[in-house]
Parts: C-alpha cells; structure tokens; sequence
C-alpha cells in the first residue's frame, strides 16, 4: 500500500514509517522539518499540510492511508499557530483524504483530551467527552481537532476512520511530553498528590500504529500500555528525585531550579490522574504490549 504519515520528522513517525517499509509497504512523508537521512523507501516532501503542495502531494502521490501524526503538542507553541495546525491542519487534511479517494484515516491523539480532574473516573472509556480545555486551554485545540476527526466517521463513511487515544510515551529518544516533564533530575510533585501515570514504550506505540492500520480499523479507540503506576514511583525508577512542592508555590517554581516549564493548567496533570481503558482496542487488534513497566522505564533511565 501507499501509505501518507503527517509530521513524519517526529521521531515515533520515523518508527512507524521504518516499520511500514519493512513490510513492504511506499510511504510518503509531509513534514516542514527535513528529515536528511529518510530511508529510501521513503518519499519526503518538505511542506506545510496547510499549503499548497500538501494538497499537491495527495493528488500525485494518490495513497491509500493517510496517518496523520502532524499535531503540534508542546506548549512553547502560541495559541493560534497550535489552532492553526491542529485544527485547521486536520480539517483539511481529512478534506484531501475525500476528494483523492484515501480508504482509510488515522489521526494520532492524546489520551490527556480528556482532563485531568478530581472527580473523573479511574479509567476513561471512548465514549467520554474530551474536557481538557476547561481547566488547561492549552490542550482545547489538541481536543478540537480529536472531536474534527471523529466526525469523518460520519461524514465520510466510507473512508475507514481510526482516532487513537494514545497514553504517554517513553523511549530511548526520551521525546514526548512526558518525557519533556522527566528530562531533568528532579521532578516537581504537587505536595499532597502522587497522581497514577500511564504510558508506554514508544516501540509499542509504534506497534499499535501498524496494528491500526492492518486492522483496517473504524471507529475511536483508546491505546495504553501496562498498568499506571504513582508518579513518584516513576521518578524513582527512572533515577530521577520526586521534589513535593506546597500548591501555592508551584507555579513560582515551574522553569526554575531545574524544573521543566509548564503553563499553569498542567498543573492538574500532576495532581489527577488520566488513565484509559484500552480494552476495546486490545479486543480487535490483539495488542499486547512487548515491553512492561520495568523495562520501559529502564529504558528511559538516566545511564
């Protein structure tokens, strides 16, 4: 198959695009960052996917797959650029996906859409609305362009449409937001809170990309990796210090003393968990994580 991957310069895309080539697959790639030693069975095409040649590469190209991964998700990005390729960039994205004849979609998203609050179930399920925007606005767009994405599946039914819910992720590149939360040696902790965090190894993260597609699947599904485990817990096993700050002066902490610089509304992120039941996936794709807490997070760990 031909298969089109958005934002393909990110380092879990380069792992789905290498695995796609390894099975046989063409894949194409848009990105507005160069990736200089792409595989050959790779065909790359420096663009931005709000632009011309974007639309240029779908009519050419003619995939079969769009999996679309070009989701601006740190926050050092201002509002209206993070709208402007997160929302927008989806909206048109799923557009050239009807008019090139594309069969089937997979939009890429965070499990982290759907809030982090005191009174939210333990495991969320697909069928819950995505809250994040309420207390932390910085992920509405992120939210926006998860709920633009679920509504192909009506308004193109017949392009298969597969929106992931995907946990955090952890690896030997050490990307991904919570790996930008682990990068330092000491970890800020919400005194009085030891929040449950899921993850999971990027490698199989990738894996269950791959499983998206051969599954041919439609529908939203939440993915996750192996039980949550207390944030502290996690900071212990990855050789970082957990440091309890008092809630007040949080805040005043963030960017300082070695800490990572978060927006105010990430702060219910460290204080309240998110966690997914991913057993609808794991149902239809027979997803069984290769790596396990221990070793993902020995993986991560400083050397």
């Amino acid at each position: 198959m031909k298969i089109l991957i958005t934002g393909i310069s990110g380092m879990l895309a380069r792992g789905v695009a290498e695995r796609l080539i390894a099975r046989g697959h063409h894949v194409h790639g848009i990105d507005r960052r160069p990736w200089p030693d792409a595989p050959s069975g790779v065909s790359m095409h420096q663009v931005d996917i709000l632009k011309r040649p974007a639309e240029d590469v779908f009519r050419t190209a003619r995939p079969d797959v769009l999996v679309h991964m070009a989701t601006v998700t740190h926050l050092t990005t201002g509002m209206r650029e993070r709208y402007r390729i997160n929302l927008g960039g989806t909206r048109r994205l799923f557009e050239y996906c009807d008019a090139y004849g594309v069969k089937q979609a997979v939009f890429v998203g965070r499990h982290t859409i759907y809030g982090a609050m005191a009174d939210s179930p333990l495991y969320h399920t697909e069928e819950e609305p995505p809250l994040a925007g309420v207390d932390f606005k910085e992920l509405a767009d992120l939210a926006a362009a998860d709920l633009y994405a679920g509504t192909a599946l009506w308004r193109w039914p017949n392009m298969r449409t597969a929106v992931l819910r995907m946990c955090y992720f952890l690896g030997p590149s050490r990307r991904g937001t919570l790996g930008y939360f682990l990068s330092g040696r000491r970890v800020p902790l919400v005194m009085g809170f030891d929040p449950l965090y899921q993850f999971m190894h990027e490698f199989d993260a990738e894996d269950a990309i791959i499983r998206t597609i051969e599954s041919e699947l439609n529908g939203v599904y939440n993915v996750a990796g192996p039980a949550p485990m207390p944030l502290s817990i996690v900071c212990e096993a990855t050789g970082r210090e957990a440091v309890s700050i008092p809630e007040p002066l949080y805040p005043l902490a963030l960017g300082r003393f070695g800490f990572p610089r978060l927006p105010a509304g990430a702060i219910s992120h460290i204080k309240y968990p998110i966690v997914i039941d991913s057993s609808k996936f794991v149902d239809v794709t027979g997803f069984e994580p290769k790596y396990d807490a221990k070793a993902t997070l020995e993986g991560f760990r400083w050397t």
